[in-house]
């Protein structure tokens, strides 16, 4: 780099910076913070406990975006002021530095544009996270099992807890179905993008001759919907059948028909919680994945309605994603149109750059 790139740089980043400016309104948080400082120090504010909650999880949201806005400010503005500094005293070591810390000023705020995309309705909600395998048996359900590991290495590396809801291992391996819930701020907003038919290409272990297959999973996330979200379920349209547990979960599996599927006729929704010995409880987890999933069904309705698209099927020319191990490795997302090298550490949960790239694709 030299001293004409990075001062092309630092002007494309001054702009962004003010765009941005513009989208936060820093000013504004500030008195809306200052607001809830205020409240916060009246004793009724706290009798209200639901509200209370909801008002200290506005702050701490508010306070993170803030505190994102300032840091990359201050870089882009120390980094002009250096720069100019650096020139015109014709310090070459300054200037040196500046360059090579430029990949670092450009992550700042390119981490800023993420959080201002992760500002929509449920954006900063926990996720509902449902994976299942397409059409090939064991290749399909092996590939689904990687997804599904991939998601809990994801969550573990950002904190985030993991709440299973439903597990159905497959005849030979892998998974037939697996539901579970990510909590942590902002897991809706970040795997919404997942949302949709995953492709693995690979030299298949279950094949003895060592032959490359081409697998399928779909991924399915919600949001975890609130408890005032007004969403009407009418009983007449609800199927609801018990089973036998198969996962794990202890001397009740395959002796009590604690575990619960609810179908919802109208739109053929079923949903399914086996993760609790109490029949009563698994129906309660299933109406909330039932009242997410119908939330989720509603927004990708109107969406395709717009975009002119029809529901994909779990298979060929529909995948939003492909992962391809063999006879190169590649991961591509269809929407980025970004290729990441790093398959092993993606397929270990390392996928913010892959869903950054798509969430900064889509708002462009």
């Amino acid at each position: 780099m030299d001293t004409y790139e990075y001062s092309e740089l630092l002007k494309s980043l001054s702009t962004k910076m003010a765009n941005i400016r513009n989208i936060v309104k820093p000013d504004e948080i500030q008195s809306r913070l200052n607001e809830i400082e205020v409240a916060q120090q009246d004793s009724e504010f706290w009798l209200d406990a639901t509200n209370a909650g909801k008002v200290s999880q506005e702050k701490t949201r508010l306070e993170r975006v803030l505190e994102k806005y300032d840091d990359a400010q201050t870089a882009v503005d120390d980094a002009n002021e250096y720069f100019e500094l650096s020139k015109s005293e014709g310090d070459e070591e300054t200037l040196e530095m500046l360059f090579e810390e430029s990949e670092g000023l450009k992550e700042k705020t390119e981490e800023l544009e993420v959080q201002i995309m992760l500002s929509g309705d449920h954006d900063s909600n926990n996720a509902i996270v449902s994976i299942h395998p397409g059409a090939g048996g064991t290749e399909s359900q092996d590939w689904a099992n990687m997804l599904y590991r991939m998601y809990l290495r994801w969550a573990e590396r950002h904190d985030f807890k993991v709440e299973g809801l439903d597990y159905q291992a497959g005849d030979e391996a892998g998974i037939k179905d697996v539901s579970f819930i990510i909590k942590g701020e902002n897991a809706y907003g970040y795997l919404k993008v997942e949302n949709g038919i995953h492709r693995l290409v690979r030299i298949s272990p279950f094949d003895s001759n060592a032959k490359r297959h081409t697998s399928f999973s779909s991924v399915m996330v919600s949001p975890e919907i609130d408890d005032d979200i007004d969403i009407e379920i009418e009983e007449k349209d609800l199927r609801i059948d018990t089973y036998r547990a198969s996962g794990a979960g202890g001397q009740h599996v395959n002796k009590t028909e604690s575990a619960i599927r609810i179908t919802h006729e109208p739109t053929n929704i079923v949903v399914q919680c086996q993760n609790d010995r109490s029949q009563h409880k698994n129906k309660s987890a299933a109406m909330k994945m039932l009242k997410s999933r119908l939330y989720e069904y509603e927004m990708a309705k109107k969406q395709a309605e717009i975009d002119g698209i029809e529901k994909s099927e779990i298979g060929w020319g529909h995948q939003i994603r492909s992962y391809v191990l063999a006879p190169y490795q590649q991961v591509k997302d269809t929407r980025s149109n970004q290729p990441f090298s790093n398959v092993d550490g993606i397929l270990d949960g390392d996928i913010d750059k892959l869903i950054e790239g798509v969430l900064i694709a889509q708002a462009k």
